[in-house]
């Protein structure tokens, strides 16, 4: 079996839009530290916080919609609760129908990431749920987050 390889630890600078985030009490697991499982939750709250933002999802109304197809994480520190963290985004890849969004996590005032990773959306049409392209306003707010 070969050894996995540990990426560099990313810097806030290197990523295009922010959201605050506050850790719960809840969010703590029995070693005192943010589980795993909540960093998948700031990834998909930060990038829909941005899509509603921007205005280019509505989650009742919106024709297109993202679907997560894959996620994953690096973690280099831990986070606790009361911290607030600061969930960076950047767009990495556009496909045809798809978007690859870096991810970092950052603690408190912090400018090197607690973990990162990345998260893959696949746009399909609501009603069929077969992939449909990225165009027009959803494009260009991808658009805007590639660095």
């Amino acid at each position: 079996m070969s050894e996995a390889v540990r990426p560099d630890i990313e810097s806030i600078k290197n990523f295009s839009h922010f959201q605050k985030i506050p850790t719960r009490w809840m969010d703590n697991d029995v070693y005192q530290h943010v589980n795993n499982v909540v960093y998948y939750s700031f990834f998909d709250t930060a990038v829909n916080q941005y899509l509603i933002e921007v205005g280019v999802l509505d989650v009742e109304k919106s024709e297109v919609i993202g679907l997560v197809v894959e996620t994953q994480c690096n973690y280099f520190q831990p986070i606790k609760f009361p911290d607030e963290v600061t969930v960076g985004i950047r767009v990495d890849r556009l496909g045809t129908s798809s978007v690859r969004y870096a991810i970092g996590v950052f603690k408190s005032d912090e400018t090197t990431a607690s973990a990162q990773g990345h998260f893959v959306h696949v746009y399909v049409d609501k009603a069929t749920m077969k992939p449909t392209p990225l165009t027009g306003k959803l494009l260009l707010a991808l658009q805007d987050l590639v660095q």
